[in-house]
């Protein structure tokens, strides 16, 4: 039986966090560092079940993002990924049904870095492609993040913070991939 549940990661058990972890380097095919891990951390952890085996995991996390001369609170998607013998099955938009839940319930805007095969994904979803210039507010600075451009998406969430596709969007600083 198919069952979708989150859990903040203060609330999820080291086996758990291990198996989701072990998960992702599945899907991701040993593609996810430790860093990458780090960053799905701290925030909601959706998950899907089928009895007891994971099949899919996302997490939604809290940052900053700058637009518009504003500091945005924003539900930053992480590590979202199905297992590959469970693909195209619904089992990922079941993970982004219950993230998306989180950002329209806490944050001001969402916003996520797809990989080039997931963009139409999120596309359907109604997430939008960023056009404009992505940056990083680094301990030195602003510094352009150029190979993030047309990689990135974000999900409005109210209609009091207005957003230009084509201006800069700047994101809060992160050991590793910033995006």
């Amino acid at each position: 039986m198919i069952k979708v549940c989150t859990a903040h990661t203060a609330d999820m058990d080291v086996d758990t966090l291990a198996t989701a972890r072990a998960l992702l380097h599945d899907v991701f095919e040993g593609d996810l560092s430790e860093q990458d891990w780090e960053h799905s951390l701290g925030g909601v952890n959706a998950m899907v079940w089928d009895g007891a085996e994971l099949i899919g995991y996302g997490s939604v996390v809290q940052r900053r993002i700058m637009h518009g001369g504003r500091a945005l609170r924003t539900g930053y998607v992480e590590a979202v990924g199905v297992r590959a013998d469970r693909r195209g099955q619904g089992h990922g938009a079941a993970v982004m049904n219950a993230l998306e839940r989180v950002v329209h319930g806490a944050y001001e805007l969402g916003a996520l870095c797809a990989a080039d095969e997931a963009g139409e994904f999120y596309a359907a979803r109604g997430w939008q492609l960023w056009r404009g210039p992505s940056s990083a507010l680094t301990p030195t600075g602003v510094v352009r993040t150029e190979e993030e451009d047309g990689a990135l998406y974000v999900l409005p969430v109210t209609r009091t913070v207005p957003l230009d596709l084509d201006g800069e969007l700047t994101c809060d600083w992160r050991e590793g991939d910033v995006w």
